[in-house]
């Protein structure tokens, strides 16, 4: 072989060597970013769970209080009109 096509076979390997390079870094990169989304999803689903239960509880409470004022009682008129 010529020491032109040595060359040539080495400058066509660096840039082999330099594309794999690149894509595995972009392939890391991809794979931190999706680690990253997973946990904020886990974040957001526990954050949605508690929010769910605090809702229950105020439902709940806003719930007894109706109950409790005679604001909210159902009232029969035509026993009062009598």
């Amino acid at each position: 072989m010529m020491n032109s096509d040595m060359d040539a076979l080495d400058i066509e390997n660096q840039v082999e060597l330099e594309e794999k390079t690149r894509l595995i870094n972009q392939v890391l990169e991809l794979q931190h970013t999706l680690e990253d989304l997973s946990a904020r999803v886990d974040a957001v689903k526990e954050e949605n769970l508690k929010l769910k239960s605090e809702n229950q509880v105020l439902g709940q409470y806003i719930e007894n209080l109706m109950s409790a004022s005679s604001v909210f009682q159902t009232t029969d008129t035509k026993s009062k009109r009598k």
